[in-house]
């Protein structure tokens, strides 16, 4: 098969390094893709905002099967003009995208469905919703509406912090994702990402993972695109994950059903494992970024026969399969992210991948036949190992050999289940 990959990020990269190992395939092209993708693919020089492009390009290339990294594309619609010439995509319609593209049309559709979930109001203006965070009390959760790259959500300790969040989301902070706002009940308990694929028929669960959001150790400082992960997530026992998928992904895939918009793709349920179990509190259409990484080093099973049976509506027969070990990732950065950072800093030496460790690039380019970093996070060093705590150690353990004077990482990923394993 010939087969394009979107996107140019960590997940695309880890996507990639998967695919390249599967029998069926037979080339595989990335647009745009950047150096690590390269080691698995051809690159090509395609803007995936210019749909025209794209869909010319799987033309004269005779590409048998489309699979999407990112989420831009599949909520701006790319999927359904590649659909209406035939090709077989992976990923959802943009009509079944808005489960991303819109926290509010998610939080309708939990509300339809009773699928459980936050109490939440939406808003178009700030005076109203600030009535609203002053009514409830703190702390509260105020969520631009739209696609902000991981960075629209603000959970407010004090009345104070969410009428500033509202602010900032109507102030354009978020450009368009700002203009609505979703304020919602702070659901407290353990966070957990897990992942479902669909062929609008039949839901196959893969695994869960744990996300670490903030930038600093002890999940101090702004919320950031994740620093790291690990997967599975000890959290999500074998009970929590067949409550998840009952209770969650399933009635959601009906509920997309019947509303015309069956969902084909991946489901990224965030979660959140409350007194009462699973609670949804946001889904993204597509693997996350870092979770995608350690994801694709645990899978045993080949990825592309599983991601075509979603495509195809074939998912009935697929089953996958795990390693039973740990996987591990550590987000190295560029300093001053999630804020303002310097472009172009040299690599000077990344460690040498193994059986059980692989960097994967999620913000690297050449210049002049050097390594340098063009993005907030930029490497994602990533382990396996029998434990939590063996597969950390691997993973900073190569990080201390990276030579990138401009980066960071925190040194505390997996920290939850550490603590789980001493006890």
């Amino acid at each position: 098969m010939k087969v394009l990959l979107i996107g140019s990020g960590g997940r695309e990269h880890a996507l990639a390094w998967k695919l390249a190992q599967s029998p069926l395939l037979d080339k595989l092209y990335a647009a745009p893709g950047n150096p690590g993708v390269a080691d698995h693919a051809e690159l090509v020089d395609l803007d995936v905002d210019d749909h025209q492009a794209v869909t010319a390009f799987c033309k004269s290339s005779a590409i048998d099967f489309i699979v999407f990294g990112p989420e831009a594309p599949l909520v701006a619609g790319l999927s359904d003009m590649l659909r209406a010439e035939g090709f077989l995509c992976f990923g959802p319609s943009q009509a079944a995208a808005q489960l991303e593209g819109s926290k509010g049309f998610t939080k309708d559709i939990c509300a339809r469905f009773s699928i459980p979930t936050g109490a939440y109001q939406r808003f178009n203006n700030a005076p109203k919703a600030k009535a609203y965070v002053r009514a409830q009390g703190a702390p509260i959760v105020v969520k631009a509406d739209g696609l902000a790259a991981g960075k629209g959500v603000t959970v407010a300790m004090t009345v104070e912090e969410a009428c500033a969040a509202i602010d900032d989301c109507f102030e354009g902070a978020f450009g368009a994702a700002g203009a609505e706002v979703v304020v919602e009940a702070f659901l407290d308990g353990e966070e957990a990402s897990f992942f479902a694929l669909s062929d609008g028929k039949t839901a196959l669960a893969l695994a869960s993972a744990q996300d670490h959001k903030r930038v600093g150790d002890g999940d101090a400082g702004p919320n950031t695109g994740g620093m790291g992960a690990y997967s599975p997530a000890p959290v999500m026992t074998p009970e929590l994950v067949e409550r998840t998928m009952k209770e969650i992904i399933e009635p959601t895939m009906r509920g997309m059903a019947e509303m015309g918009h069956p969902f084909s793709g991946v489901f990224f349920a965030g979660l959140m494992i409350t007194d009462k179990g699973p609670e949804l509190i946001e889904y993204n259409v597509r693997f996350g970024d870092p979770e995608c990484q350690v994801l694709m080093m645990r899978m045993k099973s080949d990825l592309l026969p599983l991601l075509l049976a979603a495509a195809k509506g074939e998912l009935d027969s697929a089953h996958v399969e795990w390693r039973d070990e740990t996987a591990l990732t550590v987000v190295m950065a560029s300093k001053g992210y999630p804020g303002s950072y310097e472009k172009g800093t040299a690599i000077e030496a990344l460690p040498e991948d193994a059986a059980d460790l692989h960097v994967f690039h999620a913000g690297t380019a050449l210049k002049d036949g050097r390594l340098v970093a063009t993005g907030g996070r930029v490497l994602n060093v990533t382990a396996l190992g029998d434990s939590v705590s063996e597969a950390q150690g691997k993973a900073y353990r190569a990080i201390d050999e990276v030579r990138w004077d401009n980066g960071f990482c925190r040194r505390d990923i997996g920290w939850r289940a550490v603590a789980r394993e001493g006890k």
